[in-house]
């Protein structure tokens, strides 16, 4: 969440939860609330270390971190 007075702070988050519900949300149909904590979960990882991003030129982060470091 943003500061106070600081909205563009709150982008990047805005950023995720658009992906979130485009690639995983709208996608699919859950039957109770754990089975969609469970994708909600899994989607977290998967875009932290797993999901290619052109601003990381075409490589996941976990990609990206291994080739800085």
């Amino acid at each position: 969440m943003s500061r106070v007075g600081k909205c563009i702070d709150n982008g990047p988050m805005e950023s995720f939860w658009g992906a979130l519900k485009c690639e995983k949300y709208y996608l699919h149909k859950y039957e109770t609330f754990e089975e969609l904590l469970k994708a909600i979960e899994e989607y977290i990882y998967f875009y932290n270390n797993e999901r290619y991003q052109e601003r990381l030129n075409g490589l996941s982060p976990l990609e990206y971190k291994t080739k800085a470091a």
